[in-house]
C-alpha cells in the first residue's frame, strides 16, 4: 500500500478516530492557536496535508482563505465536502498535490502551515523547502507540526507493555515502515537547519510532552481531570526548553527571508 491508497483508506475513519476523541481535540486546538497567531483575516495561505480539511475550515471561519493540498483524493473529497457543508467552498480551495509538487501552484501565498506530520513523510525534506519559498513572499509565515524522535510519554507507555521495538522505534535510523511508508521523525536542529537558508526560525513549541499522544485516548477518558489538569500546564510551558525536544508532536514557526 503506497502513501495515497493508505490514507484513502483511513480518510472515512479519520474524525472519528482522530479529530472527534479527547486527545484528538486536545492536540487540535493547540495547533490552532498557533495558526491564529500566525495568520490574519484577509490572507491566502498554503496548506500541505490537509487530510479532511479541520485546519482549514478552522482558518476559513476567521476569515483567511486557504489552499487546502494534500496526495489523497478521498481526503481532498472529505475537505471539499466539509467546506461546502459548512458554508465555506469560496474560502477553502482543496487541490489533490503532494509537498513534494507545491512549486507547481500558481501565485505567491502569504503564509503556508503543515500539521500532525504530514511531512515526517517527506524523503526530501530540502524539495519542500525550495517549493515553499518559491510559493512564499517574503515574511510570510511558516508553521509546521512534525512528529519529534524523543517522546518520554512514548517511551514508558510501551515497555510498561512489553513493548521496547514499539517504545523505541522513531530513535531508528531511517524511520520506520507504516503502511507501505517510510515515516522519518527529523529534530529540531536538524528542521532549523534544513530550514534555515531561507527561512529565520521564530519559535518552537510542544504538543504532547506532558499530555499523553493520542493513542493514550481511553487513559484520558477515564481520567478528565488529570488530563484537563496535563493540558493546562502543557499550554502554559509549551515553548519552555526542553519541552519542544520530548514532545509526540512539535510545533515550528519560520519567516520566509
Amino acid at each position: 500500500m503506497n502513501a495515497v491508497s493508505a490514507f484513502d483508506a483511513l480518510a472515512k475513519s479519520y474524525d472519528a478516530v482522530f479529530t472527534d476523541s479527547v486527545l484528538g481535540r486536545v492536540y487540535r486546538e493547540a495547533t490552532w492557536a498557533w495558526l491564529d497567531q500566525a495568520f490574519e483575516p484577509g490572507q491566502q495561505v498554503l496548506e500541505i496535508g490537509c487530510g479532511t480539511g479541520e485546519d482549514a475550515i478552522h482558518l476559513a471561519h476567521r476569515g483567511v482563505r486557504v489552499v487546502a493540498t494534500d496526495p489523497s483524493a478521498a481526503m481532498i473529497e472529505a475537505t471539499r465536502a466539509k467546506s461546502a457543508a459548512a458554508g465555506l467552498s469560496g474560502m477553502v480551495t482543496a487541490l489533490q498535490v503532494d509537498a513534494e509538487h507545491i512549486g507547481e501552484l500558481a501565485g505567491k501565498f502569504d503564509g503556508a502551515f503543515s500539521s500532525f506530520g504530514a511531512l515526517n513523510l517527506v524523503p526530501q525534506m530540502a524539495t519542500v523547502v525550495d517549493r515553499l519559498a518559491e510559493r512564499l513572499r517574503p515574511q510570510a509565515r511558516l508553521v509546521l507540526g512534525i512528529m519529534g524522535p524523543v517522546v518520554p510519554w512514548e517511551w514508558a507507555w510501551y515497555m510498561l507493555r512489553g513493548q521496547p521495538g514499539k517504545a523505541l522505534r522513531r530513535l531508528r535510523r531511517g524511520g520506520v515502515e507504516w503502511r507501505g511508508m517510510t515515516v522519518r521523525y527529523p529534530t529540531i536542529g536538524t528542521l532549523r537547519r534544513v530550514f534555515g537558508h531561507t527561512f529565520r526560525f521564530v519559535r518552537a513549541g510542544a504538543i504532547g510532552a506532558i499530555v499523553p499522544p493520542p493513542y493514550a485516548e481511553a487513559w484520558a477518558r477515564r481520567h478528565p481531570a488529570v488530563t484537563e489538569t496535563l493540558v493546562r500546564w502543557e499550554r502554559a510551558i509549551e515553548t519552555v526548553p526542553p519541552l519542544p525536544w520530548l514532545a509526540d508532536h512539535y510545533q515550528l514557526e519560520f519567516v520566509r527571508r
